[in-house]
């Protein structure tokens, strides 16, 4: 078992990766505690999922900002080198030319450097899964 010094938290694995602190319980809170240097992307990824899905609520799940819509739509999450964007795997499926050469990828999630943020095709992103949502679940 190794544990970790920062948080005390016991792992299976020697330095396993995880959260330590308080978790966040509002976007505020959880863009507060990233560093200085990566908020201002941050922010900018929040404004854009809030234009693109006004109507959506914004929460923690999964220790991330995540917009929910009758169920969740998209998470978003600071990382040390990028921003973890995670609409999906069908979402990252459909828009896979368009991240082909551009942004990393993998099931479920994009990895967007920081200081590259396209609000253009996180916007259609998003609307996208907003949309594929009310699809399967027409009212």
């Amino acid at each position: 078992m190794w544990k970790c010094p920062k948080c005390g938290r016991e792992f299976a694995r020697a330095n396993q990766s995880h959260y330590c602190g308080e978790k966040p319980l509002t976007v505020d809170e959880y863009i507060a505690q990233q560093s200085e240097e990566v908020r201002p992307d941050l922010l900018h990824v929040r404004g854009i999922l809030r234009a693109a899905l006004p109507n959506a609520e914004e929460r923690i799940s999964w220790s991330m900002p995540t917009y929910w819509q009758g169920r969740n739509l998209i998470h978003f999450a600071a990382n040390k080198r990028h921003i973890g964007l995670y609409p999906g795997d069908a979402a990252v499926e459909h828009f896979a030319d368009e991240l082909n050469g551009r942004y990393a990828y993998s099931k479920g999630s994009i990895r967007i450097p920081y200081g590259q943020v396209d609000a253009n095709l996180i916007a259609r992103l998003a609307t996208w899964c907003l949309d594929e949502m009310k699809s399967q679940n027409p009212r």
